[in-house]
C-alpha cells in the first residue's frame, strides 16, 4: 500500500510541533522534531517511488535519493546538521554534563526548523512530479 501522503502529513505535523516547542522554550525537542520532520518527508518520497527507506539519517537518505533525483549539496549539508539532533537532544548521557534541555538554544531550534522546512518543500515538490 502506497502511503506517501501519510508520511508527508506526519512530517508536516512534526514541523508544527517543532515550531510550537520553540515558541514554548523546549529547544531540545524543537531540534529533535525538526529532524523527525525532515526524515519523514524524505521517507515519503521513497514510499511514493515504491522503495524501502532504512535508517534515520536524513543526509544518508538524501544521498541515496540523489541516485534518482537531483539533490543540492546545500540540502545534504543541512540534513547533516539535522542528523546531529537525533540522539543528543533526548539523552543526558550524550553530553559531558547537563541535560539536553539546558544545551540547546533558540537559535539552533530556529535554524533546524528552517532546514526541515526546506527539506519538506523539496520533498513535496518531488512528490508532485513522481
Amino acid at each position: 500500500m502506497e502511503r506517501s501522503h501519510d508520511w508527508m502529513d506526519q512530517a508536516e505535523g512534526d514541523l508544527e510541533h517543532a515550531r510550537s516547542d520553540m515558541e514554548r522554550g523546549f529547544y531540545d525537542w524543537a531540534c529533535f522534531s525538526s529532524q523527525q520532520a525532515a526524515e519523514k518527508a524524505v521517507k515519503a518520497v521513497f514510499q511514493k517511488m515504491g522503495a524501502e527507506a532504512w535508517g534515520h539519517s536524513v543526509a544518508d537518505l538524501l544521498k541515496e535519493l540523489s541516485g534518482k533525483h537531483r539533490v543540492l549539496e546545500e540540502l545534504i549539508d543541512e540534513a547533516l546538521e539535522l542528523d546531529k539532533a537525533y540522539i543528543p537532544t533526548r539523552y543526558p548521557n550524550a553530553h559531558p554534563s547537563g541535560s539536553p534541555r539546558a544545551r540547546y538554544t533558540k537559535g539552533e531550534a530556529k535554524r533546524l526548523i528552517e532546514h526541515a522546512d526546506k527539506i519538506i518543500k523539496f520533498c513535496a515538490d518531488l512528490l508532485s512530479k513522481i
